[in-house]
């Protein structure tokens, strides 16, 4: 995907591990009736993506979300969410400060709710453009734009992890604990190859047709999806359903450095039979799985869930770890055939 691929050992690189920025906002007085992010001008979204290094390939939207593919990744925007996930070396960090002045300008909040940065490890840290060579990095920036942040790293950092920045824990409780918020996210490795080959132009004529051949028109099925097929391989969706819900999905097809990542917020009391379809569909060696739940959402036993979950057929768990954070619990999982 995009146009940012670096050379290694003589044959090209592209990073498909995603940096993933998700902003609520509100007012400090509380009057949020007549705010919208919905409202900031398309130009003025696309000039903040040029400081992202990335473009707006596609856009779908209902009375919900406005949901933008881009040329690394996807941008959400609805009435008080943002959420802006980028590929490859992209610089999402850097846009943060001239969003809020956007979001003020434009959108009448003037204050955050809730803030969540992540990622996994990079398989070359090393090509990425500052400050995203190191999570420090990362949160040093972060640090100096928002006040009581907190960084975690869950997993094994030599090997398999996965990084987040939030806010601190009791530090700004939500405005409304009622809102029912979760996601899910499965960051998927070493896939398999006959998988990866359907979305290549050598084997799909279209974007729809891998949609369709692959199976990712069935996994959530009342999504409209919006989908594009890169030249010569690389593939990206959005999909958005009249409830304002979302799914997302990216594919890194290249056998060397293969990677797929899905995420979604549709609210499950259960995502046993998501996490199947999705891993079946699209085969990994292994893959992490994380799951953020407030206590309204209906998946916020997931936790309990997850942890009996110790394998998906031939897939085992490697790893459980828990986070009680700002207004949600966090569930992180690793998966792997077995041997790991």
């Amino acid at each position: 995907m995009g146009e940012t691929d670096q050379n290694l050992n003589g044959s090209q690189y592209f990073e498909g591990v995603e940096k993933l920025l998700e902003i609520w906002f509100t007012r400090t007085d509380g009057k949020t009736k007549n705010c919208d992010l919905r409202s900031i001008p398309r130009n003025k979204w696309e000039n903040l993506l040029q400081i992202v290094h990335c473009e707006v390939i596609s856009f779908s939207s209902n009375e919900q979300v406005d949901a933008y593919v881009l040329s690394e990744s996807s941008m959400f925007v609805s009435k008080n969410r943002f959420i802006l996930k980028t590929c490859g070396t992209t610089t999402p960090l850097e846009c943060l400060e001239p969003l809020l002045v956007l979001v003020k300008q434009h959108a009448g909040y003037n204050a955050y709710e809730d803030v969540f940065y992540s990622r996994k490890n990079f398989k070359r840290p090393d090509l990425q453009k500052s400050p995203h060579r190191s999570f420090d990095h990362e949160v040093e920036l972060l640090n100096s734009i928002f006040k009581d942040g907190q960084s975690y790293c869950l997993g094994d950092e030599d090997s398999e992890c996965w990084y987040l920045y939030t806010l601190h824990p009791n530090i700004v409780p939500s405005s409304d604990l009622t809102r029912s918020d979760q996601t899910l996210e499965i960051l998927m490795s070493d896939l398999d190859p006959k998988v990866m080959s359907i979305f290549t132009k050598a084997k799909s004529s279209s974007a729809a047709e891998a949609t369709k051949k692959s199976g990712i028109d069935k996994l959530i099925p009342s999504m409209r999806i919006d989908d594009f097929l890169f030249d010569p391989c690389g593939y990206s969706m959005n999909g958005i359903n009249k409830a304002g819900y979302y799914m997302t999905i990216h594919i890194t097809p290249e056998p060397d450095f293969s990677y797929v990542s899905f995420e979604s917020n549709i609210p499950q009391s259960s995502y046993k039979d998501v996490i199947s379809r999705v891993i079946e569909t699209f085969k990994p060696g292994k893959f992490v799985v994380t799951v953020f739940a407030n206590q309204a959402s209906p998946a916020a036993s997931s936790a309990h869930e997850m942890e009996k979950l110790s394998r998906f057929g031939p897939w085992v768990q490697g790893d459980i770890q828990f986070c009680r954070l700002n207004n949600y619990d966090l569930t992180y999982t690793f998966y792997s055939k077995f041997p790991s």
